[in-house]
């Protein structure tokens, strides 16, 4: 079985029940657990991530927080500079982010992880 990633925010309440619901479908399964807010994804594997998911980097930034609505909000940027700006600023990925091969999915609501076990 391969192994399984989620992005994860030990503070947000999705994030928690997604990751209890890997552990719970995957028992003696490893999960590699990455605290994006500790270790922010390069901006490589944040493009994967996007690709992955089959959005836009739009799609996966978190608007409603402060350092988006203060700092971004009502400006127009371009793909790359949305990653940036996500590199730069982890608060705003969406979270959780669960990563299975070459599949990833959001866990909102967190029942979508069930998609790509």
């Amino acid at each position: 079985m391969s192994k399984v990633k989620i992005f994860h925010n030990p503070r947000c309440g999705k994030s928690r029940n997604s990751l209890k619901l890997l552990q719970e479908k995957m028992p003696g399964e490893q999960i590699e657990i990455i605290k994006y807010l500790e270790t922010p994804p390069s901006k490589t594997e944040l493009k994967a991530v996007v690709q992955m998911l089959g959005i836009s980097a739009d799609q996966l930034i978190r608007k409603n927080e402060n350092v988006w609505k203060e700092n971004f909000k009502g400006k127009s940027y371009g793909e790359d500079e949305l990653i940036d700006i996500m590199v730069d600023n982890p608060i705003l990925i969406e979270r959780p982010i669960v990563i299975k091969e070459r599949k990833a999915v959001i866990g909102r609501p967190p029942e979508n992880i069930l998609e790509i076990l």
